[in-house]
């Protein structure tokens, strides 16, 4: 099923990072003329292992600290045991969700689809020398469960001659392009608060309630056609006539104020625009004003929404003040969570109306 493509607020720094174990087959290679080629030799190829710590920033970008190595070949003979080295590399990658990136966020994926590039420091124990070295890659991930998935991670890197230990080995003086080619396969572990919280559609909310907004426009007209009909009918009144005047109760539709999930901060400054004209009616009628607050009941637990939804019909009363009602004209009310709107995030709101 496609996944429907929307916006994500921007997490803190303590949320969506990572931690990565994986063990690793490497192939060494380089351009001395005097080994012959063929990736999978046996004189080329070692076992490793790599730990890594990471972070989301958004879906589709993240970096993560790579520690990778232990066993490798120096490649200078056709000689497996002659080859064997110890070593380490050190880099700092940049990884980008393509998955994410063109089909949308999902935190229940089943597979993702990652290109890296990074750069780092590698270091030969065995020769003491160090090297430079850039790495490019793309790291394939599945998901187990809510927190770990399975990788399997493919890249190349080229890194400085001294990497193997080429410009040392018997004294030749031999410089050459260090490369390695590495295969990977371990797993991922989400850790502390994972995923990205969605940012209402605003345009999208302000449309599910445009027929309150019109209703309520339409009202207002009414009733401002019938004041200036009653003024005109009172400046032309003889001072000894006396008319019964009628005036036609005008009932006006609720405006909604829509919250982000888990916030009790207005999301979008344009909803008070609705509530401002709904305060301008119930100036003039000495109406008393009813704030409601509501959350979504699929998020939290029955006590934490009643909470939620109490800061959040406050902070609304909060605005209705600044715009000159007094709390003692207000109600209000915590309505808990609810889910009488669909898509749920519709309602994680507050009503205003006049009473």
């Amino acid at each position: 099923m496609p996944v429907q493509k929307y916006g994500v607020a921007t997490n803190s720094f303590w949320n969506n990072w990572f931690a990565q174990v994986q063990l690793s087959g490497a192939s060494f290679y380089s351009d001395h003329s005097n080994v012959s080629s063929g990736l999978f030799k046996d004189f080329r190829t070692n076992l490793g292992a790599s730990v890594a710590l990471g972070k989301w920033f958004t879906p589709g970008l993240g970096l993560r600290t790579k520690f990778n190595g232990f066993w490798g070949r120096s490649v200078y003979t056709e000689d497996k045991a002659q080859n064997a080295m110890k070593y380490w590399t050190l880099q700092e990658q940049a990884l980008f969700n393509l998955s994410n990136m063109f089909y949308g966020y999902s935190d229940t994926r089943v597979w993702n689809f990652i290109p890296y590039v990074g750069a780092g420091v590698a270091r030969n124990m065995s020769y003491n020398t160090y090297a430079m070295g850039v790495t490019l890659g793309v790291m394939n991930q599945w998901r187990l469960s809510t927190r770990v998935a399975l990788n399997l991670d493919l890249s190349w890197g080229i890194y400085e001659p001294d990497f193997d230990g080429g410009g040392f080995v018997g004294g030749k003086g031999l410089r050459t392009k260090d490369q390695i080619v590495n295969l990977e396969i371990g797993l991922n572990y989400k850790l502390g608060k994972k995923g990205f919280n969605q940012v209402p559609d605003v345009d999208a909310l302000r449309a599910l309630s445009q027929s309150q907004i019109d209703a309520l426009n339409a009202q207002l007209a009414d009733e401002q056609a019938e004041n200036n009909r009653l003024r005109a009918l009172l400046a032309n009144q003889k001072p000894a006539e006396k008319e019964v005047v009628t005036v036609t109760e005008v009932v006006a539709a609720p405006v909604s104020v829509f919250f982000n999930i888990g916030q009790a901060k207005i999301a979008s400054r344009k909803d008070l625009q609705n509530v401002n004209e709904l305060v301008a009616m119930a100036k003039v009628r000495g109406s008393k004003v009813v704030v409601t607050g509501y959350a979504d009941s699929q998020t939290g637990s029955a006590a934490y929404n009643q909470q939620l939804s109490q800061r959040r019909a406050d902070a609304v009363a909060d605005e209705i003040e600044k715009m000159g009602i007094s709390r003692d004209r207000m109600e209000v009310v915590a309505a808990g969570g609810v889910d009488a709107l669909s898509p749920m995030a519709y309602n994680r709101r507050v009503t205003v109306e006049l009473k």
